[in-house]
């Protein structure tokens, strides 16, 4: 009991010591520095973990196949706002952003478990309508529903979803494995997430000022559905089975790319060179973010939620890869003493920062 009173003082002495630079604030390490810091002494005890944290999924080995985990939550007011973001493809995105993690791994997601902890403002409709949006995505993706939780919460609703998948030990791929002079590869195109959430984020105080305003937004179809209801990279993976081509190292590109990339790099222990005009960028993000007096290259290296794949590969693949549509080559992976850079079209180059969203920056 005397530790829950020392630990209730504690607390109410955090404004005091924040102002005298005693405590940390999250801010300042952002969310991969938190994890980290609270994870710097976990020790692998079982020899069926063959990796944890620091890659997309977990690792597990049951009869020489790799069990892969992940989980991600998503919380209402932080990932997403109920203003504008209909049930169904909040339920649809959930999944997809955690099937995500499994391609990331050269893997195929099998199974999901759901928790879920909603206020009495929804009703059951709301959910079941939340919950047919799951179940889409679970048909597409051929995952199955295995369990789960339900709880109250005093405000709003918060999802919280695991996913399993498995893929043979041999072909997993992971972030730390990229080596000097490998090409730096995405899928599909960058920035467009972002962009639709600048527009949906432009209409709802547009709405809030005039509830009777009826705004167009057929214009911006495209990169409205990248933010509410994106893809996986299961195209990608089966693409580059079907090519033959092994990557030497992925991650999914859900908070930019220059943010994935640095990722890839410290776990790699590498260097890069990333050019600016080979990034993939559709006509339609780049117009949006115009919009909002935003260079379209920022938006890519730094917006996020795009689900796309961001992977390397051995240059002797290059004549696979070269052609292939939805594949870009956007740089190579270079040896770690020459650092991150960022080319510009002028073969300027200039230190690769992410400027991507930082989940404790604004909390107090």
């Amino acid at each position: 009991m005397s530790d829950y009173f020392s630990n209730f003082a504690h607390l109410k002495r955090k404004t005091y010591l924040k102002i005298m630079n005693k405590l940390t604030d999250l801010s300042e390490i952002g969310e991969f520095g938190l994890i980290e810091r609270l994870n710097k002494n976990t020790v692998i005890k079982n020899s069926s973990t063959i990796f944890g944290i620091g890659d997309d999924c977990a690792g597990l080995t049951y009869d020489g196949k790799v069990v892969l985990l992940s989980t991600d939550a998503m919380a209402e007011g932080v990932h997403f706002d109920m203003v504008y973001t209909p049930l169904k493809h909040l339920g649809y995105k959930a999944c997809v952003t955690n099937f995500s993690d499994i391609y990331a791994m050269n893997g195929t997601p099998k199974q999901i478990l759901i928790s879920l902890s909603v206020s009495s403002k929804y009703s059951l409709e709301a959910l079941e309508e939340l919950y047919e949006g799951i179940h889409i995505a679970c048909e597409k993706y051929g995952v199955d529903i295995i369990g789960g939780d339900t709880t109250s919460s005093k405000g709003g609703m918060f999802i919280s979803i695991t996913v399993i998948g498995e893929c043979e030990k041999e072909k997993v791929v992971k972030r730390s494995t990229a080596k000097p002079n490998d090409l730096i590869c995405v899928s599909g195109d960058l920035g467009g997430a972002y962009a639709g959430l600048l527009v949906l984020q432009r209409e709802k105080a547009t709405f809030l000022a005039n509830p009777n305003a009826q705004p167009d937004l057929s214009q911006y179809d495209y990169v409205i559905q990248r933010q509410l209801k994106p893809e996986a990279g299961k195209q990608t993976i089966d693409l580059l089975r079907e090519k033959g081509i092994q990557p030497t190292s992925m991650i999914d590109i859900s908070d930019g790319l220059a943010s994935e990339v640095l990722h890839i790099c410290k776990a790699s222990k590498t260097g890069c060179e990333l050019y600016i005009e080979k990034i993939p960028i559709d006509y339609q993000t780049a117009r949006t973010v115009e919009e909002f007096n935003i260079l379209p290259e920022t938006a890519a290296l730094n917006g996020g939620e795009d689900y796309e794949l961001l992977f390397t590969i051995d240059q002797k693949d290059y004549e696979k890869i070269k052609d292939v549509e939805n594949i870009s080559i956007v740089g190579y992976i270079a040896d770690e003493s020459l650092g991150c850079k960022l080319v510009t079209p002028q073969n300027t180059t200039m230190e690769l920062k992410a400027q991507g969203f930082n989940h404790y920056k604004t909390q107090e």
